[in-house]
């Protein structure tokens, strides 16, 4: 199934039911008077969370969703059946946005979170509604009221702790299929990894009692990419769901490189990251050197002061050899439960330290 992270849809909720005109007519009761009940209520159109689901691949056809309408109330005081609400999957991590105006209508996180899109009709009144000391004998009754008809555009955003960022060909894929199951495309081309890829670490890379982590590994990143150059911002928003982001920087030999290479790909992303979304260079980050096992000294060594100039931790890998990833795998389980701490001690009112 392909990677789909885009959909238009048209949603249409159910319209009410039409009021009912009728009047009582039994043998020993005179003048009965009005008795037409009420219309039913038009179906919503809910999106809810499907963890099973990883792509709004089923979403992406031209495709119109329409909810139940009410059925119409009838005499005997009986009101309408309410329409059934149309009830849509989506992948968690869907942000939904009106396709006309753009205003953002709610986003889908967890499994419990449900979106209404389209709200339902309500259902007209009957002629027993009517009825007054004035007005024995009502004709008059409401239509039901339409429902809400929208086109909707809905955003994937991968819900990940980890994001793997950095230029192509530094190693990204190789470490997520070091780390995890998953079975990422690897090649000694440029955009080899052309959707992002999901993993999950956990033993025997961690310990057993500790949490596992979501890691995603996301396609290269290049000059520009902000304003749409190589993969540009279609996947650049996935790592605003990250909570700490792993900056690899290839530490093997670049002929056609000189000296500053190492600081030249860091602020190559950086600028990136930055001009798609400030607060993602506010984000916790580690500095991952790549390719440890055929890595120059030079760039080694402007690794670790480019770290000192940025105030960030370094670490050295080799996702071939197996160098490292021990380390690497502690480091980020700690940045993590470091990050879970903060947003506790500032959902509860305490600074973090």
């Amino acid at each position: 199934m392909h990677f789909i992270d885009e959909a238009v849809i048209d949603v249409l909720a159910g319209s009410g039911g039409d009021g009912c005109l009728a009047f009582r007519r039994e043998k020993f009761v005179p003048q009965g008077g009005p008795s037409g009940g009420d219309g039913g209520n038009g179906g919503d159109v809910v999106l809810v969370g499907s963890p099973g689901l990883g792509t709004l691949y089923r979403l992406s056809f031209p495709a119109a969703y329409h909810a139940e309408r009410g059925r119409h109330g009838e005499g005997s005081n009986k009101t309408g059946r309410s329409g059934s609400d149309l009830v849509i999957p989506v992948p968690l991590g869907t942000e939904v946005h009106d396709a006309a105006t753009g205003e953002p209508l709610g986003e889908v996180l967890t499994e419990s979170d449900q979106l209404v899109v389209a709200r339902g009709g309500a259902g007209g009144r009957g002629n027993a509604r009517f009825k007054s000391a004035r007005q024995r004998a009502p004709r008059r009754v409401e239509p039901g009221r339409p429902g809400e008809q929208r086109r909707l555009r809905l955003e994937l955003k991968l819900l990940a702790d980890i994001g793997v960022v950095g230029l192509p060909n530094a190693g990204k894929s190789t470490l997520i299929s070091r780390l995890t199951a998953a079975k990422p495309k690897i090649a000694d081309y440029p955009f080899t990894t052309l959707v992002p890829q999901l993993g999950v670490v956990g033993p025997p890379a961690i310990p057993v009692e500790a949490e596992p982590f979501v890691i995603a590994d996301l396609p290269g990143l290049i000059a520009g990419a902000a304003q749409g150059a190589g993969l540009g911002t279609r996947f650049l928003r996935h790592v605003e769901r990250c909570r700490v982001l792993l900056h690899m920087v290839d530490l093997g030999p670049q002929p056609e490189e000189g000296a500053g290479a190492v600081q030249a790909a860091f602020d190559t992303i950086s600028a990136e990251l930055g001009a798609f979304n400030e607060d993602l260079l506010r984000r916790p980050r580690i500095l991952c050197g790549s390719k440890l096992d055929i890595a120059e000294p030079d760039r080694r060594r402007d690794l670790a002061a480019l770290a000192r100039r940025e105030g960030v931790r370094s670490l050295e890998i080799s996702a071939v050899a197996g160098t490292g990833l021990d380390r690497l795998v502690r480091e980020l389980r700690r940045l993590l439960d470091a990050t879970d701490s903060e947003g506790c001690e500032a959902s509860a009112g305490v600074a973090p330290p």
